[in-house]
């Protein structure tokens, strides 16, 4: 199906306000998608995205304005008036039940029965089959979502719309946790969706995914619409600047490395994953003062799990680890912190935050049992509370109060608040994993800035990234991580895209 020279629009708000307590999250928010159109939906953290694209879909409701769908005024109380009006949302956080299989999920909520009600499994099968058919979807309705890697679980997302009729089609954050390949499947997933007539509201801050993939680009900032754009006629410099209301620097400034004596040594590291499967098969490598080593590899490589071992969130079955030459193999978290050891982890709601304490509660996660923070048993939550306000302030984290729970934060605020935090101790050995994941241009600025500041501080760093360019970006030296190993570790000099990408899929370094 080809697109139409004049397409109607489909979805219009006009005027849309939101109010939250202290915070006006959107403002008088003007937006129209056309039919079989990809338009991108660009800004900061906290900027209102997510909260203007929930209200799209019935979760919220907003103060003022209107939502207008294929030409009918409509007043969404929930969900289901969106998805009854052929409106779907693949959220950051896919809404799945792992242990149920593909067509289980597809059809919760909208169960096919026969006589006597009972669910009939082999039609919902039949109808994922022929929606994965007419889309190049390639999903199995069989299989059991949690033995499916995180693309194709986002494609059980998508099925879970289209089976639902959906012909408009938001997209949070889709592109968060994929792989390059897995992004670039989507893409074409995506593609082949407006082709036959869906339209689709992208949410993303990846601005050469912007380039590629959209028709229109809208920006928000503050609450506000401040601009739009065809990516024809843009750049990723002029988009940065448009989100952020100011030059962005996209590429990392740093001076050569000026390494020191060897902080973190690790010695044929091997552990287990979740499912009791040897994943870690003997990784060798060394960290020293003053370096950034970044670990480049395709994710299911081990990577994660020689995070948890280095952090003493997983036990290792073998091999030793030694931070200052003292082995600290099977430490505690606890006490490999208190060598000096901050961790950036790669799932922030999982092990960043507590996520119902306060912002100064959580900023003080590591040490809260020290002074100034405590004496003995006895909390001081001036204190507590006074650093929070500090470190929101020096790390711009976008929150109405220090004492704002974690959970009602963005995601980008999110990781701010654990940058924040680690950063703000005394470091020799700086662990980040996937650090800037999920959050806008500005702020992967400032914390790569703050990575590079620790290392030239005199930290170690190690940074595990699945963006390569983000690797690239910021090592001196490229460890490639495949298949529980570190097969070779290259001077940044010698590490170009195209010999890390034929290490990453195995093949033989010439």
């Amino acid at each position: 199906m080809s697109k139409q020279t004049n397409p109607p629009i489909v979805l219009e708000a006009k005027g849309i306000t939101k109010r939250f307590p202290g915070v006006l999250a959107n403002d008088s928010v003007d937006l129209q998608l056309h039919k079989g159109e990809i338009l991108a939906f660009l800004g900061e953290n906290g900027a209102g995205k997510s909260t203007l694209m929930n209200m799209l879909y019935g979760l919220y409701r907003p103060n003022e304005g209107e939502i207008w769908i294929k030409g009918e005024k409509v007043e969404m109380s929930n969900p289901r008036d969106a998805i009854d009006r052929g409106v779907g949302m693949v959220h950051q956080h896919f809404q799945l039940v792992p242990v149920m299989t593909v067509a289980e999920n597809v059809m919760l909520g909208s169960e096919i029965t026969r006589g006597g009600g009972v669910l009939s499994r082999r039609k919902a099968e039949e109808r994922v089959r022929e929606l994965s058919h007419q889309y190049g979807l390639d999903v199995d309705p069989t299989a059991v979502v949690e033995d499916l890697p995180v693309g194709m679980q986002q494609r059980v997302e998508i099925i879970k719309a289209l089976y639902r009729d959906a012909d408009i089609l938001i997209l949070d954050e889709p592109t968060a946790v994929l792989t390059p390949q897995e992004a670039n499947e989507l893409f074409r997933i995506m593609h082949d969706l407006t082709d036959e007539g869906v339209s689709i509201i992208f949410i993303t801050h990846k601005l050469k995914e912007v380039l590629n993939v959209a028709d229109t680009v809208g920006v928000l900032r503050r609450g506000k619409i401040v601009g739009s754009a065809k990516p024809a006629e843009s750049t990723q410099e002029s988009l940065a600047e448009l989100m952020v209301g100011r030059a962005v620097l996209l590429r990392v400034d740093k001076e050569k490395a000026d390494a020191g004596a060897v902080v973190l040594k690790v010695e044929g590291l091997q552990a287990f994953d979740d499912r009791k499967q040897l994943i870690l098969r003997g990784a060798d490598f060394e960290v020293r003062a003053g370096e950034i080593v970044g670990i480049a590899g395709v994710q299911g490589n081990g990577q994660r799990e020689l995070v948890e071992v280095l952090t003493g969130l997983r036990t290792a079955v073998n091999g030793r680890v030694w931070i200052e030459g003292q082995e600290v193999t099977h430490f505690s978290p606890r006490k490999i912190t208190e060598l000096g050891v901050a961790h950036i982890p790669e799932d922030r709601e999982k092990h960043g935050l507590v996520m119902p304490y306060s912002l100064a509660d959580n900023m003080v996660l590591n040490d809260y049992y020290q002074k100034p923070y405590a004496t003995g048993i006895i909390m001081h939550q001036d204190a507590i509370d006074a650093h929070g306000e500090q470190l929101i302030e020096k790390y711009d984290v976008r929150t109405p109060s220090v004492k704002t729970p974690a959970s009602s934060l963005s995601g980008g605020n999110k990781q701010k608040v654990i940058v924040a935090r680690e950063f703000s101790r005394p470091t020799k050995l700086l662990i980040a994993a996937q650090p800037t994941r999920g959050i806008d241009v500005g702020s992967i600025e400032f914390i790569h800035t703050q990575i590079v500041a620790q290392r030239d501080a005199g930290a170690a760093v190690l940074l595990i990234s699945a963006e390569l360019d983000e690797v690239l970006s910021l090592a001196d030296r490229v460890a490639v991580m495949f298949d529980g190993r570190i097969v070779k570790i290259l001077p940044i000099a010698e590490a170009t895209r195209e010999r890390v990408g034929l290490l990453m899929a195995g093949s033989e370094d010439a």
